[in-house]
């Protein structure tokens, strides 16, 4: 289908093409000749055959069908090559303009632009005629290349919005596999370093009770605090904090790290290079603990080296163990799962890296793993630089030949006179109008002004120039640049209905005016009411197309995107329900055995009996396992589906940046808690609507409490979708007797009261 559409038009415009020449003149009876028409068959042809292969080759196909069409203009009649070298060229030009990149098709257009340019001053210099054909060529050049760019923006924007729908489509089927296994590795963390810690210090106490009664007291109160500690990690694995901000950087924890091994008598030596926050950062800490614990459970005391290189292309991170000391018990040899090594690989395969594991020369144990260093995300760019100055080389070399049209194209000598150009004016009235239309977006209100102004300027330019051709054409080439603005301030919100009126209004003023004065001073029989109001119909016409065809544009944007972000916040929610869900399942489980033998754990170590301690320990690390093979096993199917609260923030934030936007959440200490249970579900309600309405900009959401209030205050949401939120959150805003504020800017911020009627409260 596609070779079919290819063909289709280059066919049309050679018809076409043969209708103008020699159709026309054999129609009033004038045959060309022989030598004639076989040029034209010479050109012609190969111009048709290249346009076709346009979509393979477009730049080439550009030069190939302007160099033709120029080069037949030469010894063919006028209109000859006309319909393949203006329609045709602009045909060649949409297709690089949808096909490649905006500096090719910016750079194609001046090039050709330019070369009419010089063609023009090369043989005839610039007369009257001659400008106007210039400033209308290169009208029709930006036009087509304004919607050719549109085009490929619009396919752009669509592939973007297909790719990313399909992208939260795959992201809310992983969420919960995801969430179920980063409990599982970080469950496994606690277990294997405080747990096992706690079974290594309590039993060489016991092992030297006799000869060091000392070390009973420290392993009594080092289980206390790891107990404590124990607790406070798990309950960090059941809501982990939605945002990292208060942690200490990535050097910091690993030096903690390594000093919580030497106070269990570990000779640990380390050589630790400051590493970016991250998932590089979170890998080389996972895996330096898992091989410390390792070496705690299996050859205590071994010296170990600790070595972590941060360069340009990788990053290094190496665990190095000696052989087990003779006649050291290893406490902990038997405390192990099976799951160490997977889980040290999932994490180095997890931020791009890769990780080995092996026996040294020595007898000892080495764990190595080469990551991501800080230039992997750097793209290479010198071949971009180099393949761009050869475009403008190709383009100046392209532009600068005048040998071309002087040898072939014949010169028509063209009297110098004194008065200035009208198409020299028209052509920088034009320009001016385009470089306006550059600051559309920012100063929306000034531009319009400035063209109000710069097409008052047009009749004049038509007086100066002592223009003799069509009178409604220069204003009509104005009114282009004003339709232009109209629809496209006519594609945002129905809010501003009433400016957008007063504008289009004043635009049809103006250029009604405009017009009327050049119609008059040309002199006309027509009355001068006929001709303003003429004037005036004309004008509002466009002005009316020009708002209509920006509204409906508009309105199928709003639709489209709409529509998309109904199903991301549709996907989204199904995501974090399951994964919410997930996470409860395993946190029932959690409280009921690993946090109940922990606590009996540090019950026993604060009675000072340090065999029950040890026992303890050992049950709550059978727990943990028994839990572990829980979570694995965890693929049966759930009745129920628990509501979302503000635990579940950090996976609102993980789908949301898995579907490609930033978001980051703050959570003040000032957040209790304990929260009633309406105000929870309604608080993260609101965040859900929050983050689904507010565009693909980056976001920050913050939470706090002051004065018996919670107040969420959200920063990236667009101006546009402040009044969807209204609409969404109104019913659980007047449920909880909230408040919904917008401004400055992309900011929204509601405030729920904490002191509900009956509400109940809920452990966070």
């Amino acid at each position: 289908m596609k070779r079919i559409d290819d063909r289709l038009l280059p066919v049309l415009l050679l018809c076409a093409q043969a209708v103008v020449w020699p159709g026309v003149p054999l129609v009033r009876g004038d045959v060309p000749a022989a030598s004639a028409l076989l040029v034209a068959v010479l050109i012609t042809a190969p111009v048709t055959a290249v346009l076709s292969l346009r979509r393979t080759r477009p730049v080439v196909t550009l030069v190939l069908v302007a160099a033709g069409c120029a080069l037949g203009a030469g010894p063919l009649p006028a209109g000859a090559t006309a319909v393949l070298g203006t329609a045709g060229v602009a045909l060649a030009l949409f297709t690089v303009a949808t096909e490649r990149d905006t500096f090719t098709t910016v750079l194609c257009v001046v090039a050709l632009a330019l070369w009419q340019l010089v063609y023009g001053i090369t043989l005839h210099r610039i007369s009257d005629r001659d400008g106007l054909d210039l400033v209308l060529t290169a009208l029709l050049y930006a036009a087509t290349c304004g919607v050719g760019l549109l085009v490929r923006r619009a396919r752009g924007a669509r592939r973007a919005s297909e790719r990313l729908l399909k992208r939260a489509e795959s992201e809310r089927h992983r969420l919960p596999a995801v969430e179920r296994r980063r409990m599982e590795r970080e469950l496994h963390d606690v277990s294997a370093h405080h747990l096992t810690a706690v079974v290594v210090t309590a039993g060489a106490a016991l092992g030297l009770r006799d000869r060091r009664p000392e070390l009973a007291d420290e392993a009594l109160r080092f289980a206390v605090d790891t107990g404590h500690e124990v607790t406070r990690a798990l309950g960090a694995v059941r809501a982990p904090a939605p945002s990292g901000e208060d942690l200490p950087s990535p050097e910091e924890r690993l030096l903690d790290l390594v000093a919580g091994f030497r106070r269990l008598d570990q000779r640990v030596d380390c050589e630790i290079d400051p590493l970016p926050d991250g998932a590089v950062a979170d890998a080389a800490y996972g895996i330096v603990r898992e091989a410390l614990t390792n070496v705690a459970r299996y050859a205590p005391g071994a010296p170990t080296r600790v070595l972590c290189r941060y360069g340009d292309d990788r990053t290094d991170v190496v665990v190095t163990s000696g052989a087990p000391l003779p006649g050291t018990p290893a406490h902990g040899a038997g405390l192990g799962g099976g799951r160490g090594q997977g889980f040290l690989r999932s994490r180095a395969r997890e931020a791009g890296g890769t990780l080995t594991t092996g026996p040294t020369a020595d007898g000892g144990w080495e764990v190595r793993a080469v990551l991501p260093g800080r230039s992997a995300t750097l793209v290479e760019r010198s071949g971009s630089r180099g393949y761009r100055a050869a475009q403008v080389t190709a383009a100046v070399g392209l532009v600068f030949q005048p040998l071309l049209p002087v040898l072939i194209i014949r010169a028509e000598t063209v009297e110098p006179g004194s008065q200035v150009s009208a198409g020299l004016l028209f052509a920088l009235l034009a320009t001016a109008q385009a470089v306006t239309l550059l600051w559309l977006r920012r100063a929306p209100r000034t531009v319009h002004g400035v063209l109000f102004a710069l097409a008052a300027l047009w009749p004049a330019a038509m007086a100066v120039g002592d223009y003799t051709g069509p009178v409604v054409l220069p204003p009509a080439l104005s009114m282009l640049a004003t339709c232009f603005a109209l629809a496209a301030d006519a594609t945002g919100p129905a809010a501003g209905e009433r400016p957008r009126a007063l504008l289009a209004a004043t635009a049809v003023a103006v250029h009604a005016a405009a017009l009327s004065v050049a119609v008059l001073d040309r002199g006309t029989t027509v009355p001068v009411w006929a001709v303003v109001a003429g004037a005036a119909a004309g004008a509002s016409l466009a002005a009316g197309a020009a708002r209509r065809y920006g509204a409906s544009r508009g309105r199928r944007e709003r639709a489209t995107r709409g529509s998309r972000e109904r199903r991301l916040a549709a996907w989204t929610e199904e995501a974090v329900r399951d994964a919410w869900a997930e996470r409860r399942r395993i946190a029932g489980g959690l409280e009921t055995t690993v946090l109940a033998r922990t606590a009996d754990m540090v019950a026993e170590a604060e009675a000072g009996r340090l065999d029950a301690t040890a026992e303890r320990a050992r049950e709550a690390l059978a727990a943990m396992r028994a839990l572990l093979d829980t979570v694995r096993e965890g693929e049966a199917e759930r009745a129920l589906h628990p509501q979302p609260t503000l635990q579940a923030l950090d996976l609102l934030a993980r789908q949301c940046r898995a579907t490609g936007r930033e978001v980051e959440i703050r959570l003040s200490d000032r957040v209790p808690e304990r929260l009633p249970t309406a105000v929870d579900l309604a608080a993260y309600h609101a965040a859900e609507t929050l983050l689904a309405t507010g565009g693909d900009q980056p976001a920050v959401l913050e939470l706090d409490t002051a004065e018996d209030t919670l107040t969420i205050t959200a920063t990236g949401i667009a101006p546009a979708a402040h009044p969807a939120v209204r609409e969404r959150l109104a019913a659980r805003l007047a449920a909880l007797e909230g408040t919904l504020t917008t401004g400055p800017a992309d900011t929204v911020r509601l405030r729920l009261p904490l002191t509900t009627g009956g509400g109940e409260e809920r452990e966070r």
